[in-house]
């Protein structure tokens, strides 16, 4: 995978002599399509705070488990929400877990992406003043660490109809302060919609859209139309969010199809938030565990036959045959042994999984390990009389 982002040349430059100049970086030469990124807010947080409270109850052992499993799949970016709630509850505490979450970043190649736009004045305009303090708040906080690789001046707002057009200037109004401010970094604005995006392109210097579409063609063509667009503006382009098992878009799918479409990427989201949204997003559980493995694996590019997959003979060396004839033969002994029953089971259980025959929401070997608690036999005959009429079909004729 090709490697020029913004964090990389930063890397090159802290290789020089101490006594050398350094030379100063040009943010706005990033190459977004080679952008892999991931959305950030810790398993251990939860709604409605998990973006304040990411930065409210700080992990730092949490910061590096979590960063080192990014590192792992490659990925070289972390969008995270930075609202301006933070501040008012943490104040200079803040500055100081910013500046440490960028270095950790730093450390491991992953560029740091905060989303800064939201606070109390885009609903009361009489609090205008906030936004200044804030926007210079973040620009003393992060604008020097190497680790920065652009401002996300809101997040999705065009997502509310009604707020649309309040939401839209106070986009101007942070872009404004920005360059001001910051001349050096990068603007970008989440946008739900390419149309949005379009609309509000003159105010962000790197466009982004968000593409939860629910089948391939929706994916091609809305990834289509928004290169089709930067090119013609001439601003690179990435998608900074995607991957929602509620809304038809799997992330596998999703992944595959922005990676032929040469399209930078940013997942929602690297962890499963346990009281949040990790019932529809997420990659790894607060253990590191995932709970699907197609999602890391395409991550690293690597993606389901869906062309022309080489079928499977489960039953080729009797196994399928032998698990049926144990099964008989417990039922005939009583089916009482609890010892041999659960042991019959997970070899069902086993077969399930690696000829993927069984749905793995609730995984077969999970389904095991649960009544292996239980010691009770009743509930394992239950379990293997549904197992072996999943199987049954397969055993070889």
């Amino acid at each position: 995978m090709r490697q020029s982002l913004l964090v990389l040349a930063l890397w090159g430059a802290g290789l020089l002599s101490c006594s050398a100049p350094v030379q100063k970086v040009d943010k706005y030469a990033i190459d977004c399509t080679t952008i892999r990124g991931f959305n950030y807010t810790p398993a251990t947080v939860a709604e409605p705070r998990h973006h304040v409270d990411t930065w409210v109850k700080y992990n730092e052992s949490v910061i590096d488990f979590d960063l080192d499993l990014a590192q792992g799949l490659k990925l070289n970016m972390a969008r995270v929400f930075v609202p301006y709630q933070c501040f008012t509850e943490l104040g200079d505490t803040l500055t100081t877990r910013l500046r440490d979450f960028a270095k950790r970043c730093e450390a491991r190649g992953i560029g740091f992406v905060p989303v800064v736009g939201s606070g109390r004045w885009t609903r009361d305009s009489t609090l205008l003043s906030q936004a200044d303090e804030w926007v210079d708040f973040l620009v003393a906080a992060l604008k020097d660490e190497p680790s920065l690789m652009m401002w996300d001046l809101m997040n999705e707002p065009d997502l509310n109809r009604r707020m649309k057009e309040s939401n839209f200037e106070n986009c101007k109004l942070i872009y404004r302060l920005f360059k001001e401010k910051d001349p050096d970094t990068p603007l970008t604005i989440g946008m739900e919609k390419v149309s949005c995006m379009i609309e509000m392109a003159d105010y962000a210097d790197i466009l982004q859209f968000h593409n939860y579409s629910e089948t391939r063609d929706m994916v091609r063509d809305t990834i289509a139309k928004a290169k089709a667009f930067a090119a013609s503006v001439g601003k690179q382009v990435f998608n900074g969010e995607m991957g929602c098992i509620a809304r038809a878009n799997p992330y596998d799918v999703t992944l595959e199809e922005h990676m032929k479409a040469d399209m930078g990427w940013c997942i929602w989201e690297l962890m499963i938030v346990e009281k949040g949204w990790g019932t529809v997003h997420g990659v790894f559980y607060e253990d590191g565990t995932v709970r699907d493995p197609s999602i890391p694996a395409a991550i690293l590019g690597y993606f389901r036959n869906r062309e022309d997959p080489f079928p499977y003979f489960p039953d080729r060396e009797d196994k399928i045959g032998s698990f049926l004839t144990r099964f008989d033969q417990w039922k005939k002994d009583g089916a009482k042994d609890f010892e041999t029953g659960i042991h019959i089971a997970e070899v069902g259980a086993n077969m399930l999984e690696s000829a993927q025959l069984a749905p793995m929401y609730e995984a077969p070997t999970w389904q095991v390990e649960q009544l292996r608690r239980s010691g009770d036999a009743k509930a394992v005959r239950t379990l293997l009389e549904k197992y072996a009429s999943i199987l049954k079909p397969y055993k070889k004729q």
